[in-house]
């Protein structure tokens, strides 16, 4: 019932909202003589907000048309390169007409950046994709809204989620792959590729993991504190909805975007009031660049998805109250997890000083798990001054996060090289 209230009242501010945008325009239109009365800078600045704050926020785009590669401006075309029905495996194709950037660019490592399903769109990460594109060819999983997935479509678990990370590392191809997880998929990110070395099957050159929960005991948060003191039932009973029509994924059980935007809010209320404040105070003063920078983040932050229910559960069992990874007991469609079998994928984990949703230490939990990995193969990284969005966006991801990574590829991406080159050898020799 809950959600039907929802897309009621959504129903409802929509025209609303649509007339305030309307009077906004009216009073800053050189053009009409309304915009010459006193006060109607301020006018327009509230219809804006009033605006704003009522529109509904639909998933925005990548929108990364060109980069500088190599010294020069090279243009980029998104390629769904596999399409599944919670998730589409997105390549941003790199095009130049220059033969020796074309040549530089196909010597380039292969990243696959794995987006966290945890709310908000993958476009969240588009600074990460741009600076990677730099340097790299660029994958990305680019998760769907579960409202929009057909209900004969069946559930998406947890389990799921690692059959489809190795299904993206198999369609890309392993061989000199780099595996980038970013928050929550650094834990199904490390399964997929444990079970995938337990099979015997060949493995990512590397594994870099950014700010996830890989042993959310250690430095808890708000976050992991909520799915300690609430039981599997109370998420299951408070916060799990069924879509409603006329929605294409309607009857399916998600956790509601809106639920999680307005956890998300909850979480630091003042801040956001502030932010609406400085916008309205921005707009009055006529101080575009912080208007639109304002405009800017809150079109990626209010822009959210509703979640598979079996999904979300999964998670808040396995990964925040079992805490199954690092105790070892975690199976993935009955098979156990061991990440002491990855052996030949080099291991570089990331950590936010001020990160308040994923603590420290949680992420680098991963290296006392991953015993097979020489120490020479690891390495770790703690951002001074970052917070949790700090470490794959803006000014500190570009200056100090990314050359870390970038040399740690390169770095890698030879040693991944030489030493299939001498087990080839080898081989060879055997023969």
């Amino acid at each position: 019932m809950l959600y039907q209230l929802y897309e009621f009242q959504k129903a409802l501010l929509q025209p609303l909202s649509s007339w305030a945008q309307t009077a906004s325009e009216t009073f800053i239109n050189a053009s009409n003589p309304l915009s010459k009365m006193p006060g109607a800078e301020r006018l327009a600045a509230s219809y804006e907000l009033l605006h704003r704050l009522g529109k509904e926020y639909k998933k925005p785009e990548f929108g990364i048309r060109a980069v500088k590669a190599h010294g020069r401006d090279v243009a980029i075309h998104e390629i769904t390169t596999l399409e599944k029905p919670f998730c589409n495996l997105i390549r941003f194709k790199r095009y130049s007409d220059d033969l020796e950037v074309i040549k530089k660019l196909k010597e380039d490592p292969v990243v696959l950046v794995v987006a966290p399903l945890s709310g908000h769109h993958s476009t969240l990460l588009r600074d990460t994709v741009r600076t990677l594109l730099q340097d790299h060819k660029v994958y990305i999983t680019d998760w769907l809204d579960a409202r929009t997935v057909p209900a004969d479509k069946g559930e998406f678990g947890l389990d799921d989620y690692v059959h489809y990370i190795q299904e993206f590392i198999r369609t890309i191809g392993p061989k000199n792959l780099h595996v980038i997880s970013v928050c929550q998929p650094t834990v199904p990110t490390l399964g997929a590729v444990s079970l995938m070395a337990s099979n015997g099957e060949e493995t990512p050159a590397s594994m870099i993991m950014m700010g996830g929960p890989i042993d959310a005991r250690k430095s808890p948060t708000a976050v992991n504190s909520l799915a300690d003191k609430k039981s599997y039932e109370w998420f299951e009973s408070h916060v799990i909805y069924e879509v409603p029509q006329p929605h294409a994924g309607a009857g399916r059980r998600v956790y509601p975007g809106f639920l999680q935007h307005t956890g998300f809010i909850a979480m630091n209320p003042q801040n956001h009031m502030q932010s609406h404040w400085d916008f309205f105070q921005n707009l009055v003063r006529g101080d575009e660049l912080d208007a639109k920078a304002h405009i800017r983040f809150y079109d990626e932050y209010n822009a959210v998805l509703d979640m598979d229910a079996k999904y979300y559960l999964d998670t808040i069992k396995t990964v925040f109250q079992e805490h199954a990874l690092p105790s070892g007991t975690w199976k993935v469609s009955g098979k156990l997890v061991k990440p002491h079998d990855i052996t030949d994928v080099a291991l570089l984990t990331i950590e936010g000083e001020l990160d308040d949703i994923s603590g420290s230490g949680q992420t680098r939990a991963a290296h006392k798990l991953c015993k097979g990995i020489p120490s020479v193969r690891k390495d770790h990284y703690e951002v001074v001054g970052a917070g949790h969005y700090g470490i794959f966006s803006g000014r500190r991801w570009r200056e100090k996060v990314y050359p870390r990574i970038k040399d740690f590829i390169r770095e890698h991406e030879q040693t991944s090289k030489a030493s299939k080159k001498k087990v080839a050898k080898a081989a060879l020799a055997s023969d």
